[in-house]
Protein backbone atom coordinates (compact mmCIF):
# COMPACT_ATOMS: atom_id res chain seq x y z
CA UNK A 1 0.00 0.00 0.00
CA UNK A 2 2.74 2.13 0.76
CA UNK A 3 4.68 2.09 -2.50
CA UNK A 4 1.32 2.22 -4.07
CA UNK A 5 1.23 5.39 -2.54
CA UNK A 6 4.33 6.76 -3.06
CA UNK A 7 4.56 5.60 -6.89
CA UNK A 8 0.85 7.89 -6.90
CA UNK A 9 2.85 11.08 -5.54
CA UNK A 10 5.53 10.41 -7.95
CA UNK A 11 3.23 9.88 -10.75
CA UNK A 12 1.42 13.23 -9.69
CA UNK A 13 4.63 15.11 -9.73
CA UNK A 14 5.98 14.19 -12.93
CA UNK A 15 2.50 15.28 -14.60
CA UNK A 16 2.81 18.80 -12.76
CA UNK A 17 6.27 18.98 -14.03
CA UNK A 18 5.34 17.77 -17.94
CA UNK A 19 2.52 20.83 -17.53
CA UNK A 20 5.07 23.51 -16.40
CA UNK A 21 6.09 25.63 -19.20
CA UNK A 22 9.66 26.38 -20.55
CA UNK A 23 10.42 30.28 -19.59
CA UNK A 24 12.75 32.07 -22.24
CA UNK A 25 12.96 35.55 -20.86
CA UNK A 26 14.80 38.28 -23.07
CA UNK A 27 16.54 41.12 -21.45
CA UNK A 28 17.67 43.96 -24.04
CA UNK A 29 20.81 46.24 -23.14
CA UNK A 30 19.85 50.28 -23.08
CA UNK A 31 17.10 49.79 -26.15
CA UNK A 32 15.26 52.86 -26.27
CA UNK A 33 11.32 53.48 -26.81
CA UNK A 34 11.79 54.49 -30.15
CA UNK A 35 14.47 52.21 -31.11
CA UNK A 36 12.06 49.35 -32.33
CA UNK A 37 9.64 49.20 -35.10
CA UNK A 38 6.39 48.55 -32.95
CA UNK A 39 6.45 52.03 -31.54
CA UNK A 40 6.99 53.63 -34.98
CA UNK A 41 10.83 53.50 -34.49
CA UNK A 42 13.86 53.42 -36.85
CA UNK A 43 14.49 50.07 -36.00
CA UNK A 44 13.68 47.02 -38.60
CA UNK A 45 12.12 44.52 -35.97
CA UNK A 46 9.74 42.11 -37.78
CA UNK A 47 10.54 38.89 -35.57
CA UNK A 48 9.56 41.36 -32.54
CA UNK A 49 6.72 43.44 -34.30
CA UNK A 50 5.15 40.11 -34.78
CA UNK A 51 5.80 38.80 -31.22
CA UNK A 52 4.11 42.09 -29.90
CA UNK A 53 1.07 41.60 -32.25
CA UNK A 54 0.45 38.01 -31.37
CA UNK A 55 0.82 38.59 -27.41
CA UNK A 56 0.67 40.83 -24.80
CA UNK A 57 2.24 44.49 -25.44
CA UNK A 58 2.62 45.69 -22.14
CA UNK A 59 2.73 49.31 -22.22
CA UNK A 60 3.90 50.50 -18.88
CA UNK A 61 6.61 47.80 -17.90
CA UNK A 62 8.84 49.81 -15.56
CA UNK A 63 12.35 48.59 -14.74
CA UNK A 64 15.18 50.54 -13.07
CA UNK A 65 16.98 53.00 -14.88
CA UNK A 66 19.70 51.42 -15.14
CA UNK A 67 21.21 47.82 -15.48
CA UNK A 68 22.96 45.92 -12.35
CA UNK A 69 19.36 47.41 -10.51
CA UNK A 70 17.10 45.45 -13.00
CA UNK A 71 18.61 42.44 -12.93
CA UNK A 72 18.82 42.43 -9.13
CA UNK A 73 14.89 42.79 -9.35
CA UNK A 74 14.36 40.43 -11.73
CA UNK A 75 16.01 38.04 -10.57
CA UNK A 76 15.12 38.54 -6.48
CA UNK A 77 11.73 39.67 -6.69
CA UNK A 78 12.71 42.62 -4.20
CA UNK A 79 13.77 46.74 -4.90
CA UNK A 80 17.56 46.68 -5.78
CA UNK A 81 18.18 49.13 -2.82
CA UNK A 82 17.18 46.47 -0.26
CA UNK A 83 20.35 45.27 -0.59
CA UNK A 84 23.04 48.04 -0.49
CA UNK A 85 23.51 50.97 -2.33
CA UNK A 86 25.93 49.27 -4.43
CA UNK A 87 23.11 47.39 -6.55
CA UNK A 88 21.78 50.89 -7.32
CA UNK A 89 23.88 51.57 -9.48
CA UNK A 90 25.99 49.65 -12.53
CA UNK A 91 28.92 47.78 -10.45
CA UNK A 92 31.37 44.50 -10.89
CA UNK A 93 30.34 43.69 -7.02
CA UNK A 94 28.15 40.92 -6.23
CA UNK A 95 24.75 42.51 -6.02
CA UNK A 96 23.23 40.07 -3.62
CA UNK A 97 24.01 37.96 -1.34
CA UNK A 98 24.94 34.30 -2.06
CA UNK A 99 22.25 32.22 -0.31
CA UNK A 100 19.59 34.35 -2.20
CA UNK A 101 16.53 32.53 -3.26
CA UNK A 102 16.45 33.79 -6.86
CA UNK A 103 14.33 32.87 -9.97
CA UNK A 104 16.37 30.51 -11.56
CA UNK A 105 17.07 28.60 -7.82
CA UNK A 106 13.64 28.85 -7.10
CA UNK A 107 12.68 26.70 -10.42
CA UNK A 108 15.49 24.37 -10.66
CA UNK A 109 13.75 23.15 -7.19
CA UNK A 110 10.81 22.39 -9.44
CA UNK A 111 12.80 20.31 -11.76
CA UNK A 112 13.94 23.10 -14.05
CA UNK A 113 17.15 22.86 -16.03
CA UNK A 114 18.31 26.59 -15.96
CA UNK A 115 20.59 28.15 -18.61
CA UNK A 116 22.11 32.00 -18.32
CA UNK A 117 23.28 33.37 -21.56
CA UNK A 118 24.61 36.71 -22.41
CA UNK A 119 25.51 39.60 -19.91
CA UNK A 120 25.32 38.54 -15.80
CA UNK A 121 26.29 42.18 -13.98
CA UNK A 122 25.52 40.83 -10.78
CA UNK A 123 29.09 40.32 -9.81
CA UNK A 124 32.10 40.08 -11.66
CA UNK A 125 33.98 37.36 -10.16
CA UNK A 126 33.86 33.87 -11.40
CA UNK A 127 32.55 33.16 -7.66
CA UNK A 128 29.34 35.60 -7.80
CA UNK A 129 29.05 34.33 -11.42
CA UNK A 130 25.26 32.19 -12.56
CA UNK A 131 26.33 28.90 -11.23
CA UNK A 132 26.57 30.61 -8.04
CA UNK A 133 22.52 31.96 -7.84
CA UNK A 134 20.35 28.69 -9.11
CA UNK A 135 21.44 28.48 -12.41
CA UNK A 136 22.99 24.53 -14.17
CA UNK A 137 25.15 26.68 -16.64
CA UNK A 138 26.31 30.40 -17.63
CA UNK A 139 28.21 32.19 -20.76
CA UNK A 140 28.99 35.46 -21.71
CA UNK A 141 30.09 37.94 -19.65
CA UNK A 142 30.47 38.39 -16.13
CA UNK A 143 30.46 42.56 -16.58
CA UNK A 144 27.94 45.22 -17.95
CA UNK A 145 29.52 45.07 -21.28
CA UNK A 146 32.52 44.19 -23.38
CA UNK A 147 33.42 44.75 -26.89
CA UNK A 148 30.67 42.90 -29.41
CA UNK A 149 33.90 41.96 -31.14
CA UNK A 150 37.02 41.33 -28.73
CA UNK A 151 34.60 40.80 -25.96
CA UNK A 152 36.89 42.53 -23.01
CA UNK A 153 35.67 44.92 -20.49
CA UNK A 154 37.60 47.92 -20.46
CA UNK A 155 41.28 48.65 -20.70
CA UNK A 156 43.18 47.90 -17.40
CA UNK A 157 40.51 46.84 -15.03
CA UNK A 158 41.09 43.69 -13.30
CA UNK A 159 37.60 42.23 -14.96
CA UNK A 160 38.91 42.99 -18.58
CA UNK A 161 39.07 39.21 -19.72
CA UNK A 162 35.57 38.42 -19.01
CA UNK A 163 33.84 36.30 -21.40
CA UNK A 164 33.51 32.47 -19.38
CA UNK A 165 31.60 29.71 -19.70
CA UNK A 166 30.49 28.57 -16.39
CA UNK A 167 32.93 31.06 -14.44
CA UNK A 168 36.19 29.91 -16.66
CA UNK A 169 37.30 32.29 -18.88
CA UNK A 170 36.81 31.86 -22.49
CA UNK A 171 38.86 32.75 -25.51
CA UNK A 172 36.45 32.57 -28.41
CA UNK A 173 36.05 34.46 -32.21
CA UNK A 174 33.12 35.84 -32.99
CA UNK A 175 30.24 38.69 -33.14
CA UNK A 176 29.18 38.43 -29.40
CA UNK A 177 25.16 38.73 -30.11
CA UNK A 178 25.29 35.51 -32.66
CA UNK A 179 27.56 34.10 -29.74
CA UNK A 180 25.04 34.37 -27.30
CA UNK A 181 22.13 33.51 -29.44
CA UNK A 182 24.23 29.97 -30.44
CA UNK A 183 24.48 29.32 -27.10
CA UNK A 184 20.33 29.57 -26.18
CA UNK A 185 19.77 27.88 -29.42
CA UNK A 186 21.61 24.95 -28.04
CA UNK A 187 19.58 24.90 -24.81
CA UNK A 188 16.97 25.22 -26.61
CA UNK A 189 17.80 21.76 -28.89
CA UNK A 190 18.73 20.04 -25.85
CA UNK A 191 14.88 19.87 -25.03
CA UNK A 192 15.31 18.84 -21.14
CA UNK A 193 11.88 19.96 -20.60
CA UNK A 194 11.12 22.09 -18.81
CA UNK A 195 13.75 24.65 -18.85
CA UNK A 196 14.47 28.32 -18.27
CA UNK A 197 16.87 30.33 -20.21
CA UNK A 198 17.55 33.63 -19.38
CA UNK A 199 19.30 35.47 -22.02
CA UNK A 200 21.03 38.97 -21.39
CA UNK A 201 21.86 40.31 -24.71
CA UNK A 202 24.68 42.55 -24.79
CA UNK A 203 22.89 44.54 -27.53
CA UNK A 204 22.35 47.35 -27.81
CA UNK A 205 24.26 48.79 -24.98
CA UNK A 206 27.52 50.25 -25.98
CA UNK A 207 30.31 49.54 -28.15
CA UNK A 208 27.52 49.19 -30.52
CA UNK A 209 28.00 47.61 -33.69
CA UNK A 210 27.06 44.73 -35.65
CA UNK A 211 28.08 42.60 -38.73
CA UNK A 212 27.67 43.73 -42.50
CA UNK A 213 24.34 42.09 -43.16
CA UNK A 214 22.41 43.95 -41.01
CA UNK A 215 23.99 46.84 -41.52
CA UNK A 216 22.64 46.10 -45.41
CA UNK A 217 19.26 46.04 -44.80
CA UNK A 218 19.54 50.04 -44.04
CA UNK A 219 21.32 50.55 -47.83
CA UNK A 220 19.83 54.00 -48.84
CA UNK A 221 18.40 54.73 -45.63
CA UNK A 222 20.08 58.65 -44.54
CA UNK A 223 19.82 58.92 -40.87
CA UNK A 224 21.83 62.17 -40.61
CA UNK A 225 23.45 64.37 -43.45
CA UNK A 226 26.67 64.39 -41.08
CA UNK A 227 28.35 61.28 -42.23
CA UNK A 228 29.58 60.86 -38.53
CA UNK A 229 26.27 60.78 -37.25
CA UNK A 230 24.86 58.98 -40.01
CA UNK A 231 27.25 55.73 -39.24
CA UNK A 232 27.08 55.78 -35.77
CA UNK A 233 22.78 55.53 -36.27
CA UNK A 234 23.35 52.95 -38.59
CA UNK A 235 25.39 50.83 -36.11
CA UNK A 236 22.54 51.19 -33.73
CA UNK A 237 19.51 50.48 -36.32
CA UNK A 238 21.85 47.21 -37.63
CA UNK A 239 22.47 46.13 -34.04
CA UNK A 240 18.09 46.48 -33.37
CA UNK A 241 17.67 44.41 -36.25
CA UNK A 242 20.54 41.83 -35.45
CA UNK A 243 18.76 41.52 -32.10
CA UNK A 244 15.15 41.26 -33.52
CA UNK A 245 16.61 38.45 -35.74
CA UNK A 246 18.17 36.42 -32.90
CA UNK A 247 14.64 36.33 -31.56
CA UNK A 248 13.19 35.07 -34.09
CA UNK A 249 15.76 32.32 -34.64
CA UNK A 250 14.87 31.60 -31.03
CA UNK A 251 11.22 31.43 -31.90
CA UNK A 252 12.28 29.52 -34.87
CA UNK A 253 13.95 26.96 -32.78
CA UNK A 254 11.02 26.43 -30.33
CA UNK A 255 8.92 25.77 -33.21
CA UNK A 256 11.52 23.43 -35.24
CA UNK A 257 11.27 20.94 -31.52
CA UNK A 258 7.62 21.35 -30.78
CA UNK A 259 7.87 23.53 -27.78
CA UNK A 260 6.55 26.37 -29.09
CA UNK A 261 3.67 25.91 -27.39
CA UNK A 262 4.43 25.37 -23.95
CA UNK A 263 7.07 28.29 -24.07
CA UNK A 264 6.33 31.69 -22.13
CA UNK A 265 8.57 34.26 -23.72
CA UNK A 266 8.92 37.64 -21.89
CA UNK A 267 11.29 40.29 -23.71
CA UNK A 268 12.12 43.28 -22.23
CA UNK A 269 14.59 46.26 -22.03
CA UNK A 270 17.19 46.85 -18.68
CA UNK A 271 16.55 50.64 -19.29
CA UNK A 272 15.64 52.99 -21.85
CA UNK A 273 17.98 54.13 -24.49
CA UNK A 274 20.76 56.37 -24.74
CA UNK A 275 21.12 59.40 -26.94
CA UNK A 276 24.60 59.48 -26.76
CA UNK A 277 28.13 57.90 -25.82
CA UNK A 278 31.46 57.32 -25.73
CA UNK A 279 32.81 53.94 -26.36
CA UNK A 280 35.08 52.94 -22.82
CA UNK A 281 35.58 49.23 -23.80
CA UNK A 282 38.58 47.56 -25.62
CA UNK A 283 38.36 47.11 -29.29
CA UNK A 284 37.92 49.53 -32.06
CA UNK A 285 34.74 50.25 -32.29
CA UNK A 286 33.81 54.04 -32.47
CA UNK A 287 31.87 56.20 -30.09
CA UNK A 288 28.25 56.73 -30.74
CA UNK A 289 26.94 60.13 -31.03
CA UNK A 290 23.59 59.41 -32.66
CA UNK A 291 22.54 56.73 -31.00
CA UNK A 292 19.13 55.69 -28.93
CA UNK A 293 15.81 57.46 -29.12
CA UNK A 294 13.20 57.37 -26.28
CA UNK A 295 10.59 59.69 -27.78
CA UNK A 296 8.17 60.65 -27.26
CA UNK A 297 8.91 59.92 -23.45
CA UNK A 298 10.43 62.37 -21.52
CA UNK A 299 14.38 61.45 -20.13
CA UNK A 300 16.48 58.46 -21.23
CA UNK A 301 19.04 55.78 -19.59
CA UNK A 302 19.96 56.88 -16.15
CA UNK A 303 16.78 58.83 -15.19
CA UNK A 304 13.39 58.46 -13.28
CA UNK A 305 11.71 59.77 -16.41
CA UNK A 306 9.45 57.71 -18.42
CA UNK A 307 12.41 57.78 -21.03
CA UNK A 308 14.67 56.03 -18.61
CA UNK A 309 12.47 53.57 -16.57
CA UNK A 310 9.16 52.39 -19.22
CA UNK A 311 10.63 50.23 -21.91
CA UNK A 312 9.75 48.29 -24.65
CA UNK A 313 7.96 44.94 -23.28
CA UNK A 314 6.15 42.17 -23.88
CA UNK A 315 4.68 38.31 -23.17
CA UNK A 316 3.88 36.09 -26.08
CA UNK A 317 2.72 32.52 -25.05
CA UNK A 318 0.32 30.96 -27.83
CA UNK A 319 -2.74 29.78 -26.44
CA UNK A 320 -2.66 31.47 -23.43
CA UNK A 321 -2.16 34.86 -23.69
CA UNK A 322 -4.66 36.56 -25.70
CA UNK A 323 -3.26 39.56 -27.74
CA UNK A 324 -3.54 42.62 -26.73
CA UNK A 325 -2.02 45.81 -25.35
CA UNK A 326 -1.97 45.86 -21.55
CA UNK A 327 -1.82 49.00 -19.65
CA UNK A 328 -1.70 48.39 -16.70
CA UNK A 329 1.93 48.41 -14.94
CA UNK A 330 4.26 45.67 -14.34
CA UNK A 331 7.57 46.20 -13.03
CA UNK A 332 10.86 43.62 -13.39
CA UNK A 333 9.90 42.81 -9.50
CA UNK A 334 6.80 41.20 -10.43
CA UNK A 335 7.95 38.40 -12.94
CA UNK A 336 9.71 35.77 -10.16
CA UNK A 337 6.30 35.98 -8.15
CA UNK A 338 4.52 35.64 -11.41
CA UNK A 339 6.37 33.03 -12.95
CA UNK A 340 6.34 31.62 -9.48
CA UNK A 341 2.63 31.42 -9.48
CA UNK A 342 2.41 29.68 -12.79
CA UNK A 343 4.59 27.34 -12.32
CA UNK A 344 3.62 26.32 -8.47
CA UNK A 345 6.49 27.48 -6.83
CA UNK A 346 5.89 27.98 -2.73
CA UNK A 347 8.90 29.25 -0.85
CA UNK A 348 10.07 27.57 2.66
CA UNK A 349 9.96 31.03 4.13
CA UNK A 350 8.79 34.77 3.37
CA UNK A 351 11.44 36.17 0.63
CA UNK A 352 10.04 39.42 1.02
CA UNK A 353 9.08 40.39 -2.28
CA UNK A 354 8.29 43.65 -3.42
CA UNK A 355 7.05 42.14 -6.89
CA UNK A 356 3.63 40.74 -6.99
CA UNK A 357 1.95 37.80 -9.10
CA UNK A 358 1.03 39.65 -12.17
CA UNK A 359 -0.29 36.73 -13.67
CA UNK A 360 -4.15 37.46 -12.80
CA UNK A 361 -3.61 40.63 -14.87
CA UNK A 362 -1.44 39.06 -17.69
CA UNK A 363 -4.21 35.63 -18.43
CA UNK A 364 -7.43 37.80 -18.48
CA UNK A 365 -8.21 39.94 -20.19
CA UNK A 366 -11.65 41.27 -17.99
CA UNK A 367 -9.82 41.19 -14.88
CA UNK A 368 -9.27 44.82 -13.29
CA UNK A 369 -6.62 45.10 -10.90
CA UNK A 370 -6.39 47.99 -8.13
CA UNK A 371 -3.58 50.36 -8.16
CA UNK A 372 -0.28 49.26 -8.07
CA UNK A 373 2.64 51.33 -6.75
CA UNK A 374 6.04 51.35 -7.78
CA UNK A 375 9.18 52.46 -6.16
CA UNK A 376 12.56 52.86 -8.13
CA UNK A 377 15.35 54.21 -6.59
CA UNK A 378 18.74 55.35 -8.17
CA UNK A 379 21.47 57.19 -7.32
CA UNK A 380 20.57 60.52 -9.38
CA UNK A 381 17.05 60.28 -7.89
CA UNK A 382 13.57 58.35 -7.01
CA UNK A 383 10.55 58.09 -8.22
CA UNK A 384 7.14 56.70 -7.26
CA UNK A 385 4.27 55.94 -9.19
CA UNK A 386 0.78 55.09 -7.78
CA UNK A 387 -2.19 54.63 -9.56
CA UNK A 388 -1.79 57.17 -12.16
CA UNK A 389 0.05 59.69 -10.28
CA UNK A 390 4.14 59.37 -10.20
CA UNK A 391 5.72 61.54 -7.91
CA UNK A 392 9.54 62.43 -9.10
CA UNK A 393 12.59 63.68 -6.42
CA UNK A 394 15.15 64.62 -7.96
CA UNK A 395 18.65 65.29 -5.68
CA UNK A 396 19.12 68.56 -6.59
CA UNK A 397 15.49 70.07 -6.67
CA UNK A 398 12.17 69.74 -4.95
CA UNK A 399 9.74 67.15 -6.04
CA UNK A 400 7.55 66.82 -9.40
CA UNK A 401 4.09 65.36 -9.38
CA UNK A 402 2.69 64.04 -12.71
CA UNK A 403 -0.81 62.54 -13.60
CA UNK A 404 0.83 59.91 -16.08
CA UNK A 405 -2.75 59.06 -17.57
CA UNK A 406 -3.53 62.26 -18.95
CA UNK A 407 0.30 63.66 -19.37
CA UNK A 408 2.61 60.23 -20.21
CA UNK A 409 4.93 62.49 -21.40
CA UNK A 410 5.86 63.93 -18.32
CA UNK A 411 5.24 67.65 -19.44
CA UNK A 412 3.09 69.57 -16.46
CA UNK A 413 4.75 69.52 -12.73
CA UNK A 414 1.52 69.02 -11.00
CA UNK A 415 3.50 69.14 -7.59
CA UNK A 416 1.97 73.12 -6.08
CA UNK A 417 -1.65 72.40 -8.02
CA UNK A 418 -2.05 68.93 -6.48
CA UNK A 419 -0.16 69.91 -3.00
CA UNK A 420 -2.42 67.14 -1.03
CA UNK A 421 -1.67 64.53 -3.69
CA UNK A 422 2.06 65.19 -3.64
CA UNK A 423 2.39 65.07 0.34
CA UNK A 424 0.61 61.62 0.14
CA UNK A 425 3.17 60.21 -2.33
CA UNK A 426 6.08 62.23 -0.45
CA UNK A 427 4.91 59.94 2.70
CA UNK A 428 4.55 56.96 0.43
CA UNK A 429 8.17 57.09 -0.95
CA UNK A 430 9.99 57.83 2.99
CA UNK A 431 7.96 54.38 3.53
CA UNK A 432 9.94 52.50 0.77
CA UNK A 433 13.42 54.61 1.24
CA UNK A 434 12.94 53.06 5.07
CA UNK A 435 12.74 49.60 3.85
CA UNK A 436 16.42 50.10 1.88
CA UNK A 437 19.61 49.07 3.00
CA UNK A 438 21.85 52.21 3.65
CA UNK A 439 25.45 50.19 4.31
CA UNK A 440 27.93 48.75 1.62
CA UNK A 441 28.40 44.76 2.90
CA UNK A 442 31.18 44.22 4.88
CA UNK A 443 32.63 41.44 2.93
CA UNK A 444 32.23 43.83 -0.18
CA UNK A 445 34.43 46.83 1.44
CA UNK A 446 37.58 47.69 -0.43
CA UNK A 447 36.93 45.34 -3.94
CA UNK A 448 37.50 46.66 -6.61
CA UNK A 449 34.09 47.97 -8.23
Amino acid sequence: MRNSLLLIVLLAGNAAAAERPNVLFIVADDLGWSDVGWHGGFGKTPHLDRLVHEGIELDQHYVQPVCTPTRTALMSGRYPGRFGPHALAPSNLRALPLDTVTLASALRSLGYATFQAGKWHLGSRPEWGPTAFGFDHGYGTMTGAADPWTHKYRAGSPYEDTWHRDGVRLDEEGNATELVADEVIRRIEERKSPWFIYVGFHAVHTPVDAPDEYKRLYDGVKFHDDPVLHESRLRLAAEVSQLDAKVGAFVEALERTGQRERTLIVFTSDNGGIESLKNAYVGAVPDSPLNSENDPLRGQKATVYEGGIRVCAFANWPGRLAARKLAAPLHAVDWFPTIAGLVGYQPESDLHWDGVDRWPVLADAGFQPGPRTIYIASRHGFALRHGDWKLVQPLDREAELYNVAVDPFETTNRAQIDAGKTAELMAMLAEQQALDEPDLPADLEGLAK
